[in-house]
């Protein structure tokens, strides 16, 4: 369903889209839609959007709007996103009312994970 004047969708830079697929896909379980050979959107993630051929990348210092996930489970989280070929960028740090990530995806582009669980609470 489409809500008026509410964020809808969002697109991100990638310099490979086959690699990027098979990352969120392994990770998160999300599901793609080619639309020719530079663009892929993408579903099943909570809001839909796509990603589109680049060679630039988002990165937070650089004032890119930062793409929040939420776990249940931050240290598995984290493991599946190394095993699938994603760089951790700023490791598991406490704020008042959780913990939180950061991490690139295998294309560079920045994203952070954060649970309200403690370790070891699952």
């Amino acid at each position: 369903m489409r809500y008026h004047e509410s964020i809808d969708y969002v697109e991100f830079p990638a310099s490979d889209l086959e690699v990027v697929k098979v990352f969120f896909k392994q990770v998160f379980g999300w599901d793609f839609v080619d639309y020719g050979e530079d663009y892929c959107a993408f579903s099943n993630a909570g809001l839909d959007g796509g990603f589109y051929h680049s060679e630039l990348t988002t990165a937070a210092e650089r004032g890119s709007a930062l793409i929040v996930f939420y776990s249940r489970d931050l240290e598995k989280t984290q493991a599946k996103i190394v095993d699938a070929g994603g760089r951790i960028k700023v490791p598991v740090f406490e704020f008042p009312g959780g913990r939180r990530f950061h991490f690139c995806d295998p294309n560079g582009n920045e994203y952070a994970v954060w649970s309200d669980v403690q370790a070891g609470a699952g």
